[in-house]
């Protein structure tokens, strides 16, 4: 992506960004040619969170907000530090931006705390399960000045897939960070479905990015397979969860596309570019003038099955005949 270029967009709008910068946070009519300053923080720099940003930014410009033209993002990435989240969004606020974005639960935690006794709207995107995470009181009914869009990860598909590719297996690994809501919400969910289709799930927390690899090969060496969420620390530790995984002879499950491009042998996927793209609607119906808390959570669960043809032929596995049209990729 070009993140120079938003950078530079940054600087060019900045002396219509200061004209409003210092005024009240109440959001301005989105129909009167204003340009909108919205803050963007990342948490982590992975495929996924950047599919999220490109469909961010094509649902605003379809939504009539073009960056360059009548918006202004000043996008940050946290690089997987919620200390960095933290300062990022405080900035942010200060600044007393139109709207902040959060992509991923830890970023969006950090710029609802920043903003919450603001004026200024939350939108989070790819957050799992938002009320856990104390962003919103409830889905329909979210309250505050926070709503967004929730990745609702397909695990009952997930599970069908990982039983046709393994008949036999009986242990499912999963490895998660422990501090992460989205993780433990999906946890939970997959330790509740699991038995229904013959499986045991053998859970393997992390604290950070750093315990991936111990735990990883701890994980390894006794599951048939492991299975991945969203979970941050996890991803950018991909490569690191793929490599003891080979070394023990398992494979291993994404839940998107980009995983599965990267050595994942299987994923029912979410399109994030869409779940974005829903973000940047949600987004600028509120820069027109709703109130944040009033705009129900939008759910993206519909998955798609994607496969690595080569993993496959690594791991001498044959793709399920119930899964011969499902797309293909590789790294």
């Amino acid at each position: 992506m070009k993140r120079f270029y938003k950078t530079a967009a940054l600087l060019a709008a900045a002396a219509a960004a200061f004209s409003f910068a210092g005024c009240s946070g109440s959001p301005s009519d989105g129909t009167d040619g204003d340009t909108k300053t919205i803050g963007v923080i990342q948490y982590a720099v992975h495929a996924s969170l950047d599919n999220c940003y490109d469909g961010l930014v094509q649902g605003l410009a379809e939504a009539g907000y073009t960056l360059g033209e009548n918006l202004t993002i000043d996008f940050q990435n946290a690089q997987s530090q919620t200390t960095t989240a933290d300062q990022l969004a405080q900035n942010m606020a200060a600044k007393n931006y139109d709207m902040i974005i959060g992509i991923a639960t830890p970023a969006a935690m950090s710029a609802y705390a920043a903003a919450r006794d603001t004026e200024i709207p939350v939108v989070f995107c790819a957050v799992s399960d938002p009320v856990s995470a104390g962003l919103v009181s409830s889905l329909d009914a979210p309250g505050g000045n926070c709503t967004g869009t929730s990745d609702l990860l397909n695990l009952e598909a997930q599970l069908r897939l990982i039983r046709a590719v393994q008949p036999e297996a009986k242990t499912i690994g999963i490895l998660y960070t422990t501090n992460e809501a989205n993780s433990v919400s999906h946890l939970k969910e997959i330790k509740e479905i699991a038995p229904e289709y013959g499986f045991e799930i053998v859970e393997q927390g992390v604290q950070s990015g750093a315990d991936v690899p111990q735990a990883a090969a701890s994980l390894a060496a006794k599951v048939d397979c492991i299975n991945n969420f969203t979970d941050n620390n996890v991803v950018d530790n991909l490569s690191v969860v793929l490599a003891m995984a080979e070394e023990a002879g398992i494979p291993v499950y994404g839940s998107e596309i980009e995983q599965v491009r990267k050595g994942c042998i299987a994923s029912e996927s979410l399109d994030y570019v869409a779940l974005g793209k829903e973000t940047g609607r949600l987004a600028a119906e509120i820069l027109n003038g709703a109130e944040a808390g009033e705009v129900p959570v939008s759910q993206v669960k519909d998955s798609t099955p994607v496969v690595n043809p080569d993993v496959f032929g690594a791991m001498q596995l044959t793709i399920p005949e119930a899964y011969a049209s499902a797309e293909q990729v590789t790294g």
